[in-house]
Order: structure tokens, then sequence, then C-alpha cells
């Protein structure tokens, strides 16, 4: 009981941060009927540009100013430059498309991906980063398990940021625009709706949800690197798709679902499948195990296989997602 309960802290971690990811590409698909493969590089140039603010204000942490503190400006400069980055993408790469055929934006899109990750590999290079400790990590124990406080804070802010967000297009008058562009760009526009400012604002918003889940994905790892989006984007497009593409709740209940399958899948299967225990059935793996004997054929490090995996089986018996889609068919 208690590995299950590890496992649920875990994986309700990582579905927060996949949510926030899924926001970014259901809100794009939503409006334009685009999938925005570029949004996960997004998410790096976030992480990184977090990471540069840090090294640039470590005397300030040194000198005394609370680490959350350093770690909020961090967050605030990240978001800065992915919005730019959104706008900027929207308004060269995707409005220039806006009426071509579906494949050009597709390919464009992960073109825009590619030219990213290589922007990325110029400016901080191929290295790996440390992500300073600035946020408090110290482990609770809760019914036999054990939470950390950063656990508790990306899960609490998540809800928070998808709770917001959802009041935002649901509760205003610029989520009517949005849901009204959505629906029918052309009609919108007849009514007084700005159909270019909607789709750059949207850009916009999913680019700092993207920021944000940069930054707190690099905090629970501890780690950064120019080529951690492309796994990380397409796990939140699964997550999308399992939701629902175009349905903000189902990009939530996606991410948190996906998380909750990796977690649970990469910490009893890889238990079930130790390689070692198979050593007389299996001879050819007696070295392996000899070096190592908690081999496993499953586990975390093949933990992408479940993501994947759900996936194909959604889009096989559900194309539609778990919550279907609010986007309508655009004459």
């Amino acid at each position: 009981m208690d590995i299950f309960l590890q496992q649920i802290f875990n994986g309700l971690t990582l579905g927060s941060i996949y949510a926030l990811v899924a926001l970014g590409y259901t809100m794009v698909y939503g409006i334009m009927g685009l999938i925005n493969f570029a949004h996960g590089e997004v998410v790096m140039m976030g992480a990184l540009s977090a990471l540069s603010a840090l090294a640039v204000m470590k005397p300030l942490a040194a000198s005394g100013l609370p680490g959350p503190l350093v770690f909020v400006v961090a967050f605030a400069f990240a978001a800065v430059v992915c919005m730019a980055l959104g706008f900027a993408i929207e308004r060269v790469a995707y409005r220039p498309l806006r009426n071509a055929p579906r494949l050009a934006p597709l390919i464009t899109a992960i073109g825009v991906s590619i030219v990213l990750q290589q922007l990325a590999m110029l400016i901080w290079g191929r290295n790996y980063f440390s992500v300073p400790a600035l946020l408090p990590a110290a482990p609770h124990e809760a019914m036999g398990a054990e939470v950390t406080e950063l656990q508790v804070i990306i899960m609490a802010v998540a809800a928070l940021t998808m709770a917001g967000l959802w009041l935002l297009v649901e509760r205003t008058r610029m989520g009517r625009a949005m849901r009204a562009t959505a629906e029918n760009p052309a009609i919108a526009g007849l009514m007084g709706v700005d159909a270019n400012r909607i789709v750059s604002l949207t850009f916009v918003i999913g680019s700092g949800l993207a920021a944000l889940a940069g930054v707190l994905v690099s905090a629970n790892y501890g780690i950064a690197h120019y080529h951690m989006g492309f796994i990380l984007g397409l796990k939140a497009f699964t997550a999308a798709v399992l939701g629902g593409i175009g349905n903000l709740a189902g990009a939530m209940l996606g991410g948190v679902l996906l998380g909750l399958i990796e977690a649970l899948g990469a910490g009893y299967i890889g238990d079930v499948t130790n390689v070692c225990t198979l050593s007389h059935v299996l001879p050819g793996f007696a070295d392996m195990c000899a070096a190592d004997p908690t081999q496993s054929l499953l586990g975390s490090n093949y933990q992408d296989v479940f993501a994947f995996f759900v996936l194909i089986v959604v889009l096989i018996f559900r194309p539609s997602g778990l919550m279907g889609e609010k986007v309508s068919e655009r004459a």
C-alpha cells in the first residue's frame, strides 16, 4: 500500500506538469485547429531562460534573499521570454499559413521545433545544467508515503493555474471572444471580435503556461537541457488527445491520468519484470545480472512506453478522447 500511495503522489506531480503543457496544445487547437508541435520547445526555452536568470541572481540568493522569491523572479523572466517567443511564432510562422492546407502549418510546426532546438543549443550548448535547489524539498510522511514540499508546490500551482485559466475562458469577456473565434472566426469577426488578436493572445497565454511547466519540471528533476522539451511535448500531446483535444477540462484530466499511468506502470511493472529473477530461464542475462542485479525489462527507464501505448489505444478505440471535443467543425 505504501508503494501504491508513493506512486500516486509521484503520478499527480508528473501529471500536473503534463496538464499545464497539454493546455497549451489544446488552446491552440481549439482556436486554430493546429497541433503546435513546437510547444514542447517553448517549454524548454522557459526552463533554460529561468536557469539563466537564476545564474544572474545567484549573488542575491547568496546574500540572503529568500530562495522562493528568487525562483519567482526567474519564472517571471522566463514567462516574458516565452510569451514574446509565442507571439513571434504565431505572427511569423503560422499567421501567413492561416488559410493554407492543414499539412502546411503542421510541417511548419515541426520546422519551428527544430529551429528552436538548434537555437537553444547555440545559446546554451549541449550540456545538462543543474538547477539550484531554491524551493523547499524536505520530505514529509503522508499515510506511509513520502511527499516533498516541492511536489506539493507543483500540484498546488498547477491546480490554481488551471482553475484560473478555466475561469478566464468560461467567465470573462475575453474568454467569450476566444470561444466565439474557436466556433467560427468569420462570424466572430462580424460580431466585432478581432480574430488575429485573439489567436495571438492564445499563443501568448499558452506560452506562459509552457514557461511555468518548464520551470516546474526543471525544479522537480533538478536538470535542464536543450532537448528536454521534445519528449515532454509528445507526452503532453498524448495527454491532450487522451482527455479530448480542444477541451480544457479534458487536457487537465488527460495530463493527470497520463502521469498516474506512467508512475504506476513504472513502479509496478518494473518490479515484476526483473531480468535477474528470470536468469535461470534466460541465461543470456547472467553477465548483466552479475553487474547489476536490479536490471528490469520495464520500469522507470522505459516509462515512455506507457504514454505512447495509451496514445495508440485511445486513437484506436476513442479518437475523440475521454471528454470528447467542444470545438465544432468549421464550415
